[in-house]
């Protein structure tokens, strides 16, 4: 058997170490948006597949006999093809998708659609805090007129989209008193994010809530036609019983 395990979450780190002891001949595959992502435990591709077809020929190549949909919760049109090309072949497949967040008491949230509708919520004049990563960053460009501040992991490589906006670069992990003391120096007003789930990346919210920041929340995209599981240890059982 050999498992395509479909990478870029905390959780494909964990299934990955969990099964370098399995006996299974196992494949990372990473989309490349981080440029020095840690190392996995097992042989590890980067970047895309070149589409449809090409992802057709890649499970074809190396004789794919499973695979595991790892990652991000928002990669929606990843596990959309993915799920949707493994029905049509016949493929096994699994998606592993934790859990969102759900607000806590003295938490202000309001959950959106998508990017686009930040600015129907956020006064002109407003600091921003986008912890959405700079992959829809573009779908912020109607915030013009608020101060917007994105945190990515790498350093950009390109100017901001919009006017307004500003890069800030930092790596994880963020506690909550590093958070609220940055919010502040800040002053920080609004805090977007998307509900990825997870407890190290909550921490953001933690510290808005304890600071009142009032949050947008955008809504997680629906989920594949397809199994799925939400905890490392189910997504392991099944590649272990394949």
């Amino acid at each position: 058997m050999t498992l395509l395990l479909l990478a870029g979450s905390g959780e494909a780190k964990r299934i990955a170490w969990a099964l370098t002891d399995s006996g299974l001949n196992v494949i990372a595959s990473l989309a490349g948006a981080t440029r020095s992502p840690d190392p996995l435990p097992v042989p590890t591709r980067i970047g895309g597949f070149g589409g449809e077809a090409g992802f057709r020929a890649y499970l074809a190549e190396e004789r794919i006999t499973a695979v595991l949909d790892a990652t991000h919760p928002y990669a929606d049109r990843i596990t959309e093809r993915t799920a949707r090309v493994c029905k049509d072949l016949g493929l096994p497949y699994l998606y592993c998708c934790r859990p969102g967040w759900v607000p806590e008491p003295g938490d202000d949230w309001t959950e959106i659609a998508r990017e686009e509708d930040a600015a129907a919520h956020i006064p002109v004049g407003a600091t921003v805090f986008l912890g959405t990563g700079r992959q829809t960053l573009e779908r912020f460009a109607n915030l013009e007129g608020r101060r917007v501040i994105c945190r990515q992991i790498d350093p950009p490589t390109a100017p901001f989209p919009f006017e307004g906006g500003e890069y800030l670069i930092g790596r994880p992990p963020f506690p909550v008193a590093r958070e609220k003391a940055l919010f502040r120096a800040l002053g920080v007003e609004w805090l977007v994010v998307k509900n990825a789930g997870g407890v190290p990346s909550r921490t953001k919210l933690t510290a808005a809530g304890d600071l009142g920041i009032p949050v947008l929340m955008i809504r997680r995209p629906a989920l594949p036609d397809a199994d799925v599981v939400q905890t490392v240890d189910a997504a392991v059982a099944w590649a272990r019983g394949r």
